[in-house]
């Protein structure tokens, strides 16, 4: 069984086993969490009602993503500016689809 769920602004297509990245979610590593903002869910070619759905996880680690650069100028100004960013994630390893709130 598969799910599409959101979470921090995004949509991801999930099934039981499967790890995804996600925005940052509360917790520590080990914790469960319940993803209740289900938006479709089937098996195989059908779907099902998703009124009541849930998907759990697990958290696997807290962890950051890749450096961004931010570099701003206006030129024939002596304007440079240079900035860095790490995007704080959430690992998450799902344990079970379609358990009913």
């Amino acid at each position: 069984m598969f799910a599409i769920v959101r979470t921090g602004g995004k949509q991801y297509r999930v099934a039981a086993g499967d790890k995804i990245v996600v925005e940052k979610i509360a917790g520590n590593a080990g914790e469960t969490v319940v993803l209740d903002d289900v938006l479709l869910a089937g098996e195989g070619g059908e779907l099902k009602a998703t009124n009541g759905l849930t998907v759990s996880a697990e958290i696997i680690a807290q962890a950051k993503g890749e450096k961004v650069i931010i570099f701003k100028k206006r030129r024939r100004h002596n304007y440079r500016r240079r900035n860095g960013h790490r995007q704080q994630h959430t690992i998450l390893k799902i344990t079970a689809v379609g358990a009913a709130a």
